[in-house]
C-alpha cells in the first residue's frame, strides 16, 4: 500500500508537455534557506490518480533513455527533463512565476549526489490553484 504526502506551495511553476502528459516542477525546500534542493516534478491531469501519475514518470524514463536503468539515473532523466523546461521559453511551454499549487507525491527519492540543485526527486499528481 502506498502513501500519499499532500503538500501545498505558491512559487514558480514550469508546466510542460512530455510524452502525452502534462507535467509541472516546481521546488521545495528541506530547511529555511530556500534553497530548493527538493524537485517537485508531477503530472497536471486531475483525473489521474496520484499514485498512476507519479508512476508515469518513472516508467517514461525507464523507457525513453536505455541507459537508465536504475533508480538512480532515472530519477536524475526527469529531474533533466524538468530543468529543460524551465530553460525553454516558447509554447506549449509555460513558466509561472508565482501561482498557488497542491500536490500528492507518492515517490519520495533520495538522490545518490545532488543534482541540479537537488538532493530528493518528488513525484505524484499537483494541481494549479
Amino acid at each position: 500500500m502506498s502513501t500519499t504526502n499532500e503538500i501545498k506551495g505558491r512559487g514558480r511553476v514550469t508546466v510542460f508537455p512530455l510524452e502525452g502528459l502534462t507535467v509541472a516542477y516546481t521546488t521545495q525546500s528541506s530547511d529555511e534557506r530556500g534553497l530548493g534542493d527538493i524537485a517537485v516534478v508531477a503530472v497536471t491531469e486531475p483525473h489521474t490518480d496520484a499514485l498512476a501519475a507519479g508512476a508515469a514518470l518513472w516508467v517514461l524514463a525507464r523507457n525513453a533513455w536505455e541507459r537508465a536503468s536504475n533508480s538512480q539515473e532515472q530519477a536524475r532523466w526527469i529531474i533533466t527533463q524538468a530543468m529543460r523546461a524551465r530553460m525553454i521559453k516558447a509554447h506549449p511551454y509555460e513558466d509561472l512565476p508565482d501561482v498557488e499549487w497542491a500536490a500528492e507525491l507518492t515517490r519520495h527519492f533520495r538522490l545518490d549526489g545532488l543534482f541540479a540543485n537537488h538532493e530528493i526527486l518528488t513525484t505524484g499528481r499537483l494541481t494549479l490553484a
